[in-house]
């Protein structure tokens, strides 16, 4: 009697034991589940329209920097420079917005010819003159009677460049006036071209202030004039 009673209580420790294994094992999942739930998720360019201009202006900016490498001039090593510059900085804002870091897109504006779509409209006669260059305004600015559409169809990103409000292109040569209306809450700025990109326009980090909308880094429905 004794022996089996102690086969019995040897048998009840080895279940309890293994019920607390499986137990534990149930538990170090739940944990592992529960602390994969909380992660963090990366966003790419199809997820957020953060990311996606974020991903079309290191695009562009990439772009840029293959052409100079492709047909290098006395001023490409500087050019470059800047660029990869403006790249890192990009890379900065990816990781803080939850973005894939270094995830890259073109736009849509690069190859379009710069004088291929008709001219806009004329804005009625304002008292002021043209809004100089770098002003932002709530109603547009007034446009002269040669401002002519152009990039029609194009995005606008910004190019991660500091300074004053400015544009880069590479439609139009340096000091060519363009004026870039966000017809998503109708605000535009008129700057002047400074520098070559990889797109018809890229505005600079203060004139894309100017005309965005919060947490956005990409203008899908823009307006871009050409007015002197």
């Amino acid at each position: 009697m004794s022996r089996r009673r102690t086969l019995g209580t040897k048998k009840k420790i080895a279940l309890l034991v293994s019920a607390a294994a499986v137990a534990g094992g149930g538990a170090f999942v739940m944990a592992s589940t529960s602390n994969a739930a909380q992660s963090p998720r990366t966003l790419s360019a199809a997820d957020s329209n953060v990311c996606q201009g974020l991903a079309t202006a290191l695009g562009n900016n990439q772009k840029f920097i293959d052409g100079q490498r492709a047909n290098p001039d006395a001023q490409s090593a500087a050019r470059i420079a800047n660029r990869e510059a403006v790249i890192a900085q990009i890379k900065v804002q990816q990781k803080a917005s939850g973005c894939v870091v270094g995830e890259s897109a073109q736009g849509s504006q690069s190859t379009q010819p710069a004088q291929s779509a008709p001219p806009a409209q004329s804005a009625p006669p304002s008292q002021g003159a043209s809004a100089p260059a770098g002003n932002a305004n709530a109603g547009g600015a007034a446009a002269s009677g040669s401002a002519q559409q152009v990039c029609k169809g194009s995005t606008v990103t910004l190019s991660g460049e500091a300074g004053a409000p400015a544009a880069s292109s590479n439609q139009f040569p340096a000091g060519t006036t363009l004026k870039v209306t966000n017809l998503d809450n109708n605000k535009s700025t008129t700057v002047k071209v400074t520098s070559v990109s990889g797109s018809c326009v890229l505005l600079n980090n203060a004139a894309f202030e100017q005309v965005r909308e919060p947490g956005k880094f990409l203008i899908r429905r823009a307006v871009i004039e050409k007015v002197g």
